[in-house]
C-alpha cells in the first residue's frame, strides 16, 4: 500500500528526464501507466467479503509517529476514483495538451497531486493526513496556475491557495486538539473515544475548525468563490481536481469523522444548513454563467452542497445516497468537463453565447453530452445513474431522524422544499449546458475555428465515463454490494444494506422528481424572460468583491507597515531584530519562571581567570571606539582567544582547541572580507539614536547574561551528561567524551556545521574574486 501511494511521487521525479523525448512520444503515455497500476492494485479489494486493511510503517519512531494506512470501504471508494479518473484524465490530456507545452511541469504536478490525494484518503495518522492535505493545496496551486502567462490563471491559483490553505490551518488546529484530548494520532482510535471529544469543553471549537477545513476544500458557501476562478486551469485539471478528487477531499473529511460527530445536534445543523445553501446557491448561479466551464464549476458547487447536506442528515439512507452520489457525480461530471474541453478544443471558444447547433458537427460528443447532462439533471430514466442518487436524496430529506423542536424542527420542515428548489435549477443548468451548446441555431461564422468531431483519442475517456453512467443506471447492484455498501457502512459506523431499484411506486420522492422535471422545463423554456432577476439577486453583491477587497486591504496595510521600517538602513534592521529578541525572550522567561539564580556546583574563579575576563572586556570596548576595520577585527579576536584561555583555565582543553580553531578561521575570513571594503567612518548620529543603541546593547548583554545564568540554575529536565559518560566508550568507542559527542553522538550536527562553513567560505571567496575582476575591468 505504501508503494501505491509513493509510486506517483517516484515517477514524478523521473518525468523531467522522460519529457526530453516528448516530441517523439507524448509524456502522457508514460504517466497514464501509473494510475492504471494503482487502480488495479486497489480493484483487487473489491468484493462482498471485503474487510478493512491496516498497514503501519515507521516514520519518526522517537516521537512515536508512524505512517499508518487504513483501507476501508470509504477510502477504497476514493482510491478507486482517484486512480481510475486519474488514468482517464491522463490519457485524455495526451490529445488535449500539445507537445510544445511544458509537459514535464504538468505531469510532475499531476502525479504529486494524485499521490497526495491517495495519502489523504488512506492515512489514519492525522498528521500524515495533514501533510498530504497541504500537498494537495500546493500541487493544485501549481496545476491551476499551469498557464502562468495568463493573469487569470495566476489569480485563480493564488485564490484557491489562500482559501484552501486557510482551511488547512484550521484543520490542523482541530487535529491538534483531538490529539491532545485522546492522546493518539490515529483517526480510528479517536473515533473509539468519541465521548471524550464530544464531552470536552473544546468540542465546539474542534467542530468549527474541522468543518472550516472541510468547507474551504469542498467549495461550500461562502468559500466556494475559488472554484469558478480555478477553471482557468487546463481542462484535464478541471476534469480531475474539480469533479472527482480535490473538491471531494472535504467531503471525505466530513465522512471520515461522521461516526464520531454525527450524533451531535450542531453537526446536523451546521453541515445540513451549509450543504443545502450551497446546493441552492450554486445551482441558481450556474444558469447565470456564459462560459461552459463556469457553468460546470457552479454545477460542481451545487452537487458538492447536495452531498454535504446528505452527510449532515446522518441517516442510513442519507449516508448511502451521499456515497452513491460521490461515485455518480465523478462519472457524469468528469465526462462533462472533458466534453467542454472538446468543444473548446474544436471550436476555439467556451462562450455559450457563440455556440449552438454543434450536434451536426460533433455528433459523438453531443451524444455523450446527452447522457451526462441528463444524468446530472436527475431525469427519471432507468439508464441514468444520477436519477437514483437524486431520488435517494429526496427520500433522505423527507425522513430526517431529528426531533421536531426548535431550529432543528424548522430545518426539518424546510429542507425538502429547498432540496426541490436546488434540484429545479440543477435541471435548468443541465439543459442550459446541453441545448445551449449542441442544439439551436448554428453560429459557425462566429467561431474562431471551424468545428469538427474530436479525434478518437480525446473521445475515449468521456466514452468510458458515460458508459459508467449507463451501466450503473441499468445495473446499480454491480457497484452497490462490492463497495458502495462498504463505503456507506464505514461512514455511518454500522452495517448499511440498501437495495437500489428504479421503480418504487408512486412515492413522494418520485413526485418530487416529477415536480423538478415540470417546473424545470418551464424555467428552461422561459429562461430569457426571468433572466433579468440576476440584476437584483445577487445584483452588485458578491463574495468575490469581499475577497478582493480583503486581499487588497491586507496588501495595502502590509505595504504601509513594511515601508515604516524597511528604509534601507542596516542599523535599523539590526536594532529591530535585537529589540524583538530582547522583548520576546524576557517575556517568555518572566511567564515561565526563567529568572532563576542558583550558585550551587560553581567552579572556583581564579585570579588568572579574572585577569582574562578583564582583558576580554577591554577588548570588547575597544572594538566600539576604533576607527579601523582591521583593528576592530583583530581586537575582536582577542575576545575569542580569551574565551579559549578561559576554557583552559576551567579544565576544558577540547573546547579550548575547538574555540581556538573557530576563532582563527573566523578572524581570517573577516580579515579577508574587510580588507576589500571601504574604510570605516564615524556616523553622525543624533543623541536619541546613540541612546537607543546604548539601551539595546545593554539590554541584549543583560539578556545573554540572564540566559546563561538561568540555563545553569533552571533544571527543567534531567541532565544528559550521565548518559554520555556511560555510553561514550561502549557506543562511541572513545574515552574522550567531548570528541565522541562531536564525532558520534552529534556527528550529523558537526558535519552540517562544516558544510555551512565551507559554503560560507566559498561564497566569500567568490565575492572577493568578483570584486577583483570588476576592479581589473
Amino acid at each position: 500500500m505504501l508503494v501505491a501511494v509513493l509510486l506517483p511521487f517516484i515517477i514524478a521525479m523521473i518525468i523531467p528526464f522522460l519529457s526530453k523525448w516528448k516530441h517523439s512520444v507524448h509524456t502522457g503515455y508514460f504517466v497514464t501507466i501509473v494510475p492504471v497500476i494503482v487502480f488495479i492494485y486497489f480493484a483487487r479489494y473489491l468484493g462482498h467479503g471485503f474487510e478493512p486493511v491496516t498497514r503501519e510503517y515507521a516514520w519518526i519512531p522517537s516521537l512515536d509517529m508512524n505512517v499508518l494506512f487504513y483501507l476501508d470501504g470509504l477510502s477504497l471508494l476514493f482510491a478507486l476514483l482517484i486512480s481510475g479518473i486519474g488514468a482517464l484524465v491522463a490519457f485524455y490530456s495526451i490529445f488535449y495538451l500539445h507537445k510544445s507545452e511544458q509537459l514535464g511541469h504538468f505531469y510532475v504536478y499531476f502525479l504529486i497531486f494524485m499521490g497526495s490525494m491517495l495519502g489523504v484518503v488512506l492515512s489514519d495518522n492525522v498528521f500524515v493526513l495533514y501533510t498530504f492535505w497541504e500537498f494537495t493545496s500546493l500541487s493544485s496551486f501549481l496545476l491551476i496556475g499551469y498557464w502562468n502567462y495568463k493573469k487569470e490563471s495566476r489569480y485563480g491559483a493564488l485564490k484557491s491557495m489562500l482559501i484552501t490553505v486557510f482551511g488547512g490551518l484550521s484543520l490542523l488546529g482541530a487535529l491538534v486538539f483531538m490529539t491532545v484530548l485522546t492522546n493518539t494520532t490515529s483517526i480510528q482510535e479517536m473515533i473509539s473515544q468519541q465521548q471524550l471529544i464530544l464531552n470536552s469543553e473544546f468540542f465546539p471549537l474542534i467542530l468549527c475548525l474541522l468543518l472550516l477545513g472541510a468547507f474551504t476544500k469542498s467549495a461550500q458557501f461562502p468559500f466556494h468563490i475559488w472554484l469558478p476562478d480555478a477553471m482557468e486551469a487546463p481542462t484535464p485539471v478541471s476534469a480531475y481536481l474539480h469533479s472527482a478528487t480535490m473538491v471531494k477531499a472535504g467531503l471525505y473529511l466530513v465522512a471520515r469523522y461522521s461516526p464520531m460527530l454525527s450524533s451531535n445536534d450542531w453537526f446536523f445543523i451546521i453541515v445540513s444548513t451549509m450543504g443545502i445553501i450551497t446546493l441552492c446557491w450554486g445551482s441558481y448561479m450556474a444558469v447565470r454563467q456564459t462560459d461552459l466551464k463556469g457553468i460546470l464549476a457552479f454545477s460542481t458547487i451545487s452537487q458538492l452542497g447536495m452531498i454535504m447536506a446528505m452527510l449532515g442528515f446522518g441517516t442510513k439512507v442519507a449516508v448511502f445516497a451521499a456515497v452513491f452520489h460521490i461515485l455518480n457525480h465523478a462519472t457524469f461530471k468528469g465526462s462533462l468537463f472533458m466534453i467542454a474541453g472538446i468543444v473548446d478544443h474544436e471550436t476555439g471558444t467556451r462562450d455559450i453565447r457563440k455556440l449552438g447547433g454543434l450536434m451536426t458537427f460533433l455528433p459523438i460528443t453531443a451524444t455523450l453530452a446527452i447522457f451526462a447532462s441528463f444524468s446530472m439533471a436527475g431525469v427519471p430514466l432507468p439508464f441514468l445513474n444520477g436519477f437514483y442518487s437524486k431520488e435517494l436524496f429526496f427520500d433522505a430529506a423527507l425522513h430526517l431522524d431529528v426531533t421536531n423542536e426548535g431550529f432543528k424542527g424548522i430545518l426539518q420542515t424546510i429542507l425538502p422544499y429547498l432540496a426541490v428548489f436546488g434540484s429545479i435549477f440543477t435541471f435548468v443548468y443541465s439543459m442550459y449546458f446541453f441545448f445551449g451548446t449542441f442544439r439551436g441555431t448554428s453560429k459557425v461564422e462566429e467561431l474562431p475555428k471551424k468545428p469538427h468531431e474530436a479525434p478518437i483519442g480525446m473521445l475515449i475517456s468521456p466514452m468510458i465515463l458515460v458508459l459508467g453512467v449507463i451501466i450503473i443506471g441499468l445495473f446499480p447492484q454491480l457497484v452497490n454490494e462490492p463497495f458502495i455498501a462498504h463505503a456507506a457502512s464505514a461512514v455511518k459506523g454500522v452495517e448499511i444494506e440498501k437495495h437500489i431499484k428504479f421503480w418504487h411506486g408512486l412515492s413522494t420522492p418520485l413526485i418530487m422528481s416529477l415536480t423538478v422535471l415540470v417546473f424545470g422545463t418551464i424555467l428552461v423554456l422561459s429562461r430569457k424572460v426571468w433572466q433579468p432577476v440576476y440584476r437584483f439577486v445577487p445584483g452588485v453583491l458578491s463574495m468575490n468583491k469581499f475577497y478582493d477587497g480583503t486581499v487588497d486591504r491586507l496588501e495595502t496595510y502590509s505595504e504601509k507597515v513594511t515601508k515604516g521600517y524597511m528604509n534601507g538602513s542596516l542599523g535599523r534592521y539590526v536594532r529591530l531584530i535585537l529589540a524583538a529578541i530582547i522583548v520576546v525572550t524576557f517575556a517568555f522567561m518572566a511567564m515561565t519562571g526563567g529568572f532563576a539564580i542558583n550558585t550551587d556546583n560553581l567552579s572556583r574563579v581564579s585570579l588568572p581567570a579574572v585577569f582574562v575576563a578583564i582583558m576580554m572586556f577591554i577588548a570588547a570596548i575597544g572594538t566600539i571606539i576604533t576607527n579601523n576595520r582591521i583593528t576592530a577585527i583583530l581586537i575582536l579576536g582577542v575576545v575569542g582567544y580569551g574565551l579559549s584561555m578561559l576554557f583552559v583555565l576551567f579544565r576544558a582543553p577540547d573546547l579550548a582547541l575547538t574555540q581556538l580553531i573557530i576563532e582563527t578561521v573566523t578572524v581570517a575570513l573577516f580579515l579577508l572580507v574587510f580588507y576589500h571594503l571601504p574604510k570605516l567612518r564615524k556616523k553622525d548620529e543624533t543623541a536619541s539614536s546613540r541612546t537607543l543603541n546604548l539601551v539595546i546593547s545593554i539590554g541584549f548583554g543583560a539578556l545573554m547574561t540572564m540566559v546563561a545564568i538561568s540555563s545553569h540554575s533552571s533544571k527543567w529536565f534531567d541532565s544528559i551528561s550521565s548518559y554520555f559518560i556511560e555510553k561514550s566508550h561502549s557506543l562511541g568507542g572513545g574515552d574522550n567524551i567531548v570528541n565522541v559527542i562531536l564525532v558520534d553522538f552529534r556527528g550529523l550536527d558537526t558535519l552540517f556545521e562544516i558544510v555551512v562553513l565551507g559554503i560560507a567560505a566559498m561564497a566569500i571567496f567568490g565575492l572577493v574574486r568578483l570584486r577583483g575582476n570588476k576592479e581589473e575591468d
